[in-house]
């Protein structure tokens, strides 16, 4: 069907095309009575203002912002975190009136490009950006652009970008001294991508509170955040001479690969080895044992996050803000060892 314009509406009311614009943009020049009626047939037609059209006038936008996803595609469909944090940013921008527009991108490059189209076409009003990389050019790139920026990482590398962060050192801390209170003196950090400044910093932590705890044989590695990569990383770990006696995952999703990895080897956890998953989910209380997780409310970042970022294409002057730091939950996946 034919999109509904104001001329339609002009006929259907017998007004002119002037009188059914002042009544829509509420503007002087119909009575209260008329605005009304144009009003009601223009809901009963179905019309709703054109969003290029609005982005044209001075000051106008579009009603929507964008997000671009530079992970593999086959793991945002099922990886809780993503999940939870477009659920929070559409909760939020849903409220407004505001859409968002949604793309997975191959690389950085892919990125920018993309956040480069999006503003030669006015296709969004701005955008939130994730996985702050070390040494990321986005930033810089994006403080050209006539295309604000809300950044969900940092404060470090954010390039003066209003930011939402995390302090992931410290639920790493209490990760690593739980388990080295446990008896656990080789403990595998399975790391995300090496590039993610929140993997650095993760990692770092991890390397500092294992040097406090003396455990000399901890070390981190790093896959992808998929299942088949946690698997084939829990496979190796698991067969080395000397294989880990904890294993703490960067995500719900390896973990719970990992997990299967043991059955499939005959290993018990948590007697032989304890698990713990990064990003509490409902799939880590689904399985047996249940895996101890860091919580983070993620859903809530995601609407704190798309907030801030309404708030700068308001006027307003934003600041960074740090998030509450997760919470280990423990469960039954960890335990001393007992053989």
């Amino acid at each position: 069907m034919r999109r509904p314009t104001i001329m339609d509406i002009a006929k259907a009311a017998g007004v002119s095309k002037g009188a059914v614009s002042y009544a829509l943009n509420g503007r002087p020049g119909v009575s209260e009575s008329t605005r009304e009626r144009i009003l009601t047939i223009a809901n009963d037609l179905g019309w709703a203002p054109s969003n290029p059209a609005r982005a044209l006038a001075p000051g106008g936008r579009v009603g929507a912002i964008g997000m671009v996803v530079d992970r593999p595609a086959r793991s945002l469909g099922i990886e809780p975190f993503f999940m939870q944090l477009v659920s929070g940013v559409e909760t939020e921008l849903s409220a407004q009136g505001v859409d968002l527009m949604l793309q997975v991108a191959e690389d950085v490059e892919a990125e920018l490009a993309v956040y480069r189209r999006w503003a030669a076409e006015r296709r969004v009003d701005g955008v939130v950006m994730v996985d702050l990389r070390v040494s990321d050019p986005r930033p810089e790139a994006m403080g050209v652009l006539p295309l604000p920026a809300v950044l969900l990482g940092g404060p470090e590398g954010a390039g003066g970008l209003p930011c939402l962060y995390t302090d992931d050192g410290v639920p790493m801390r209490e990760v690593v001294h739980y388990l080295a209170a446990m008896g656990h003196r080789r403990i595998v950090r399975v790391a995300g991508p090496e590039e993610f400044v929140h993997t650095h910093s993760r990692t770092e932590a991890f390397r500092q509170a294992a040097e406090r705890s003396g455990l000399l044989q901890s070390r981190t590695v790093h896959a992808d955040y998929t299942g088949e990569a946690g698997s084939r990383t829990t496979r190796r770990l698991l067969a080395e001479a000397e294989p880990p006696t904890a294993l703490v995952y960067d995500n719900d999703l390896m973990a719970l690969a990992g997990l299967g990895v043991a059955a499939e080897m005959g290993i018990e956890v948590p007697s032989q080895l304890s698990i713990v998953a990064w990003d509490d989910s409902a799939l880590c209380q689904m399985v047996r044992p249940s895996l101890t997780a860091v919580s983070r409310d993620v859903v809530s970042h995601g609407r704190r996050v798309a907030s801030m970022l309404n708030a700068v294409l308001s006027g307003q002057q934003v600041e960074s803000e740090e998030t509450l730091a997760g919470e280990l939950r423990p469960r039954g996946s960890t335990g001393p060892l007992t053989v």
